[in-house]
């Protein structure tokens, strides 16, 4: 086997920029797009609005909500099944990168049909194709990214490892999901030659191909059976996904990781409401504040790196769970101005550099663990396990946004934001039951 360095990990890395990028060009703005009123200041705002049920269809629960959430289960559905051909499959090309390389172009493509096909004269068609294609998009996204994570614990052969890749992937997934706030100056600067509608869809086409180009260039790059020794998995799908919440560490890892993505979800679902409609800027103005919020994160990667082996990774996080609930406290409690935007964005610098590198490699300490303890190397599946769950917080989550802000009030968004602060605690609380020391002494002892 060829040693792996740290520029390999590098060259992993460039994927999650270009998952990332599409992920965030969905969740962060068709609910933007496809919901909500314009104004004066933010004349985009819900302007595909009119092509898709508006109305609540039961109780407070919008299509459009009801859409996103069936979505996340979908997808957490396919983890499991999807993680399970991955562990079992003996490609020539490895485990995990024949699937990467081969969904893409279809992964990009389909980001661009989400704002294009949903727009015919047909409300009702208008509905069908935006909930098929959610499903699509979803499905595509599982069959990149479960394979694709597996490798975090399979490239991470030491624990050294296991957090520099962890540092590497949260960074470029940081810089994917900036670079898609990025969307309204793209089409800004394009509204003059392909007109209002269509110079966002051009702005989604041409990120979703820069997307593309990085998602491929580690499926080329990688030759996986020089660097990993991978038997495949025996074990069916779902029992092997029974076997992995058998886990009690595992399990105590989840419970407060399915609260922490309900809570940012929320956050996430509404930060461009809460800048244009709480803090009344424009949301020409929101790559700007994330770009802040990057900058002043990554700047702190380093620091996370080092303390992490030094201090533990369970106490980074749980002080990066309090960490965040400050930050929705912040924005419940808000006014106008964008000052307010540039508190917000340097506050949530912190937990972003310490949640956004170190929960992948608790996944990778226990999938390690599991593999020296039984024999069978099911990476693939625990952290598809840990998607599994925390989409299922992600899809509860666009229920409560788009029913809590039907309204379409400021009252309404800021509400959101106080749904987190107090969900977010109780997933800092919850934290304090996993035991990081017991799984790494394990892991040397057995080594």
């Amino acid at each position: 086997m060829k040693k792996i360095t740290n520029k390999l990990l590098w060259i992993f890395a460039i994927g999650q920029f270009g998952w990332s990028l599409l992920s965030g060009i969905v969740s962060n703005w068709m609910v933007y797009y496809y919901t909500g009123s314009p104004d004066a200041q933010n004349p985009n705002t819900g302007i595909f609005a009119s092509g898709i049920t508006q109305n609540p269809i039961v109780f407070k629960l919008t299509l459009f909500g009801l859409v996103l959430a069936v979505g996340r289960i979908f997808d957490a559905i396919t983890d499991p099944l999807i993680a399970g051909w991955s562990d079992g499959c003996n490609y020539k090309g490895g485990r995990r990168i024949p699937f990467m390389r081969a969904i893409a172009v279809p992964f990009s493509l389909v980001t661009i049909l989400l704002f294009v096909l949903p727009q015919t004269g047909n409300i009702v068609v208008n509905d069908v194709f935006l909930f098929v294609l959610l499903m699509v998009f979803y499905l595509f996204m599982t069959i990149f990214c479960t394979p694709y994570n597996a490798l975090i614990a399979e490239l991470g052969d030491t624990q050294e490892h296991r957090i520099n890749v962890s540092t590497y992937i949260s960074f470029t997934f940081i810089v994917g999901q900036s670079l898609s706030f990025m969307l309204p100056n793209v089409a800004g600067m394009l509204e003059g030659i392909a007109g209002q509608k269509n110079s966002i869809r051009l702005a989604v086409a041409i990120m979703a191909s820069i997307a593309c180009i990085a998602m491929l260039f580690p499926s080329f790059y990688i030759k996986e059976r020089d660097y990993i020794d991978s038997k495949p998995s025996k074990t069916k799908p779902f029992s092997s996904l029974l076997k992995t919440f058998q886990n009690g560490q595992f399990r105590r890892f989840v419970y407060s990781d399915v609260i922490y993505f309900f809570a940012l979800t929320l956050f996430q679902t509404g930060l461009a409401f809460y800048e244009t409609k709480l803090m009344e800027i424009e949301d020409k103005w929101t790559f700007v504040l994330t770009a802040t919020m990057t900058f002043i994160s990554v700047l702190l990667y380093p620091v996370v790196n080092k303390l992490a082996p030094k201090i533990g990774k369970k106490k980074l996080i749980i002080t990066g769970f309090f960490s965040y609930s400050f930050v929705f406290l912040i924005t419940f409690l808000c006014g106008k101005g964008l000052h307010w935007g540039f508190i917000i964005a340097v506050c949530a610098a912190v937990p972003m550099a310490i949640l956004g590198i170190l929960p992948q490699a608790c996944v990778a300490d226990i999938a390690e663990l599991s593999r020296l303890e039984s024999g069978e190397d099911r990476s693939g599946m625990f952290f598809a396990a840990r998607t599994f769950a925390f989409k299922m917080g992600q899809a509860l989550a666009m229920v409560v946004f788009t029913s809590v802000t039907v309204a379409k009030t400021p009252a309404s968004y800021r509400h959101t934001a106080l749904i987190a602060t107090i969900t977010c605690l109780i997933g800092a609380s919850l934290f304090f039951l996993y035991n990081e020391k017991r799984i790494l002494g394990r892991i040397e002892e057995l080594k």
